[in-house]
């Protein structure tokens, strides 16, 4: 794995490794894919609707799609960022929460709630659940998939909204527009910041690593593979290797037959996971403002660390939970300060490519 010393040329590595793929291996991928599909049909039956308001979904919507439990702090602003950007109509799945997340979607004119009490780990954190929802509803629209504490901007987003981008996305062939996750932290210990729900979290988390990224293209399945940022710094820094991954593809113009693989990190069929350029240019690119570190995160860490549904193998981030119940400081003179996508921009976390 390559370590970039500074910006993150997310658009502009070298050409992959990509020998012709032999009969078996694209065989046991379109298998794979299959088996992903019939696993979310299977799991469909563990969905109870709440609020099915799909027949109101148009030909053209751009739809989001999210799994989330107890998440009443922050989907009032997820929600509004999103809207402003052209997120038409949202398809979401609550995981029990207990925190009034259910009558807060409920009252949405513009979601479509599904709940259920089964096991997030079990379902493949979620993506069991989505996959059939994007493969009952998504078909031919854009579909945005996101975590409940990811902000999605992209070049130009105050005054392009995502039908523009979306627009010249199809114009110029491009399937699927890529984001790396950059965490956002507050300046003193991540218990102690004030917010409020509905508030922008940039307000609050003001501060994010500009460096310290490390990328390599995964041949099999043509995806990025990224780590780094301040997670990586703070919690991973003796066992690298298990730090988060940070590349994914939230925007897809959706087929019936596609499915996420791992979260939003890689998807099949695999040319949609090409979203760099391989000639030197670049291609358009954005980033995923993570908003983990809001007020909470300490007693929320406490319960996912119980939980024990949020990673493949618990043991392996039991340290980094216990770190976060310590309460620590993220933020250190190596720091930067957001002030916005030109920023990402300039610093190599995002790009413009062809679209300007």
């Amino acid at each position: 794995m390559s370590a970039l010393p500074h910006a993150f040329p997310i658009a502009m590595l070298r050409e992959p490794d990509r020998s012709p793929s032999t009969l078996w291996q694209a065989y046991r991928l379109r298998n794979r894919r299959r088996l992903l599909l019939a696993r979310a049909l299977h799991r469909r039956r563990q969905l109870s609707p709440v609020a099915d308001r799909t027949a109101a979904i148009r030909r053209n919507d751009i739809l989001g799609f999210l799994c989330v439990r107890n998440e009443a702090q922050r989907l009032p602003f997820v929600l509004d960022h999103h809207r402003r950007l052209g997120v038409r109509h949202f398809l979401m799945v609550d995981n029990a929460s207990t925190d009034g997340t259910v009558q807060l979607l409920r009252d949405q004119p513009d979601v479509s709630l599904w709940q259920t009490g089964a096991s997030y780990k079990a379902s493949r954190f979620g993506m069991d659940w989505l996959t059939w929802l994007q493969l009952r509803h998504g078909h031919g629209h854009w579909c945005l998939t996101l975590d409940a504490d990811e902000i999605l901007v992209y070049p130009h987003w105050q005054t392009r909204p995502l039908p523009a981008l979306t627009d010249w996305l199809d114009r110029q062939g491009q399937p699927s527009l890529g984001a790396l996750t950059v965490d956002l932290y507050p300046k003193g210990h991540v218990s102690q910041t004030q917010y409020a729900p509905g508030q922008d979290p940039t307000q609050v988390l003001q501060w994010f690593d500009a460096g310290n990224y490390q990328v390599q293209v995964q041949p099999r399945m043509r995806n990025l593979w990224i780590q780094g940022g301040a997670r990586a710094r703070a919690f991973f820094a003796t066992t690298p290797r298990q730090a988060p991954t940070l590349n994914k593809i939230p925007l897809v113009r959706w087929h019936w037959r596609y499915a996420y693989v791992n979260s939003t990190h890689a998807l099949l069929p695999p040319r949609l996971n090409e979203v760099y350029a391989t000639d030197g240019g670049e291609l358009t690119s954005g980033v995923l403002l993570h908003t983990k570190f809001l007020p909470g995160i300490v007693e929320r860490s406490a319960e996912e660390k119980a939980r024990g549904e949020h990673f493949a193998n618990g043991a392996h981030y039991a340290s980094y939970y216990d770190n976060l119940i310590r309460d620590p400081v993220l933020h250190t003179s190596a720091s930067t300060r957001y002030t916005g996508w030109r920023q990402l921009e300039a610093l190599g976390l995002m790009s413009r490519g062809g679209w300007v």
